[in-house]
């Protein structure tokens, strides 16, 4: 991975005007626009001034999505990733469209196809929480730098929520030590399918097993370990547990800290259940399993379900050689919410232009502000944890 990756200045939508990446004439395409969260980015925009492009498999569905939003909504039918890829390559000689928002999951799949697609300037965000997809992406910052496009991994709460915790930890600090973020989303559950995008971004997330980063390396450590019940500002508590999302990388780009944990609340932390993850990662890795258990998972009936507290957290934790800590946490509202809240808000600032070309995290592109600047409030200090 390239040195110069996720280290890009800070930039909001009215700086760094000749920094490049300047976007095209062709608005916002949304790949997945007819799913929930592609469905709340396109009214966010629209509402914003900023009618999108609407790029999904069903007509009919996209037609609604299109009532729903805009009336003047275009819409764009591809039945596959590829062939969305395709439509966006093909619409270049039209005008090729500002920025790209890809909400089509498993990330590790759609990712890189969906941005070689892009023609050259255009910009493209993605929801990706996903280790491995958020890495390919950074490795693209050479390839983003030369084409005059920017490129912002994980535009959701997870990464964005984490991320924007971390780089507040360290703010006016040096560099420290060692870094744990943890991620405790709260969302309410809608009805329906858990749907095949899902299902693959959960299996491929367990098969690759634990990681954290020691002496500035990725390295594999065994899943179920690193379970933390932690006090949250408001007084209640929770327990997360060690996982290898993308919240890992972009707190190792955020900190430059040389030992990185990150850790969740949706993980179940049960001793049992923390027995059996790394007997349940090694399966998952085996292709025709993993295949198989994606296709069952994708079947499961999601039932309604309330939020399981009153607002998200993220929570930054760190230490310095020294022996000092500090700790950041922010609060959030829904976690759904906060993702496509988030997603219009960098989707509407790319739009804009001016930003610096390469590939960068949400936070290290636009700073902690980002996070405050949909509903976002920080609390440092004043909160404990305890090892399990």
């Amino acid at each position: 991975m390239s040195e110069k990756t996720g280290t890009g200045a800070e930039a909001g939508p009215d700086t760094a005007a000749d920094a490049g990446a300047r976007p095209g004439n062709g608005g916002i395409w949304i790949f997945g626009a007819t799913g929930r969260t592609g469905r709340r980015i396109a009214a966010l925009l629209a509402a914003r001034g900023l009618p999108p492009v609407l790029v999904g498999r069903d007509a009919t569905r996209l037609r609604e999505v299109a009532g729903e939003v805009d009336g003047d909504a275009r819409t764009v039918v591809a039945a596959t990733p590829e062939e969305a890829a395709r439509r966006l390559a093909e619409d270049a000689a039209a005008g090729a469209p500002a920025v790209v928002v890809n909400t089509i999951g498993p990330f590790t799949s759609t990712a890189v196809p969906l941005i070689r697609a892009c023609p050259p300037g255009t910009h493209y965000l993605d929801l990706s929480n996903e280790l491995t997809s958020i890495r390919q992406v950074l490795d693209l910052h050479e390839e983003a730098l030369a084409q005059g496009s920017t490129l912002v991994p994980g535009a959701g709460f997870g990464v964005c929520a984490t991320e924007s915790a971390a780089r507040k930890v360290r703010e006016g600090r040096p560099t420290p030590e060692r870094v744990r973020v943890d991620a405790l989303p709260s969302v309410e559950s809608e009805p329906g399918l858990l749907g095949p995008a899902l299902a693959a971004s959960l299996v491929d997330g367990f098969a690759i097993g634990g990681r954290r980063y020691e002496a500035g390396r990725l390295v594999r450590v065994r899943l179920g370990g690193g379970v933390e019940t932690l006090t949250l500002p408001d007084g209640s508590t929770a327990r997360t547990l060690a996982v290898p999302t993308g919240d890992l990388e972009a707190a190792h780009h955020a900190t430059g800290a040389p030992y990185v944990t990150a850790g969740n609340s949706e993980v179940p932390s049960g001793r049992a259940i923390r027995a059996l993850l790394p007997l349940l990662a090694a399966v998952l890795a085996r292709p025709a399993i993993g295949n198989a258990a994606k296709r069952r998972l994708a079947r499961v009936e999601v039932k309604p379900k309330p939020p399981a507290r009153a607002h998200s957290w993220a929570r930054a934790h760190a230490t310095w050689p020294d022996g000092t800590t500090h700790e950041v946490w922010l609060r959030a509202a829904d976690g759904m919410d906060f993702t496509t809240t988030i997603a219009a808000e960098v989707a509407a600032r790319l739009s804009q232009g001016g930003t610096p070309p390469g590939a960068h995290t949400p936070a290290t592109l636009f700073g902690p502000g980002l996070a405050e600047a949909v509903g976002g409030r920080f609390v440092e200090g004043g909160a404990t944890s305890r090892t399990v």
